[in-house]
């Protein structure tokens, strides 16, 4: 079981660079930090989770809809569809806040995953929204970044009064 690391929060400068390829993901520094990530995923009870965010630039990401973990290591966007979409995000490094971002609601994603297999697949509506959410991480991009307009921005509160927290 790994440790739960500090969470970086908005206005720390590494949210806004780049993250660079991971060479090894059989490295044992890689895999303490992946299981440091879920650790730290699980504890904030988080959907996704990229290496920026808990201060390592490196192409790495977890997302966890449905209690089942997947490691991203070194993804590319291949496609987005022209369609997007509007819905509400939060993050965990931009605590009490969330915005109204439109999306993408089809991309296709090429990966590396935890055993070294490189994935190409397709992801939709919310897991497409979560891919895409953590990838920004990795081009030093956060959801604000995304809006329309800064009116599409609420408190926690707020948002758990319009009756959309699941």
């Amino acid at each position: 079981m790994g440790k739960v690391l500090e969470m970086v929060e908005l206005g720390q400068p590494i949210l806004r660079k780049k993250a660079k390829p991971v060479s090894d993901i059989f490295a044992p520094h890689i895999k303490v930090l992946c299981e440091n990530m879920l650790a730290t995923l699980e504890f904030a009870n988080g959907v996704g989770l990229a290496a920026p965010q808990v201060g390592e630039l490196l192409q790495i990401f977890i997302v966890c809809p449905d209690d089942e973990p997947i490691f991203i290591f070194n993804p590319k966007i291949t496609y987005y569809s022209k369609r997007t979409v509007k819905d509400w995000e939060g993050c965990l490094s931009i605590p009490g806040i969330r915005g109204y971002v439109p999306r993408s609601d089809v991309i296709r994603i090429e990966f590396t995953d935890i055993t070294g297999e490189r994935i190409c697949a397709e992801a939709e509506d919310f897991i497409a929204r979560v891919f895409q959410h953590e990838y920004d991480h990795l081009l030093g991009k956060v959801f604000l970044d995304r809006l329309s307009s800064n009116k599409d921005i609420i408190t926690e509160k707020e948002y758990k009064a319009l009756g959309d927290e699941d």
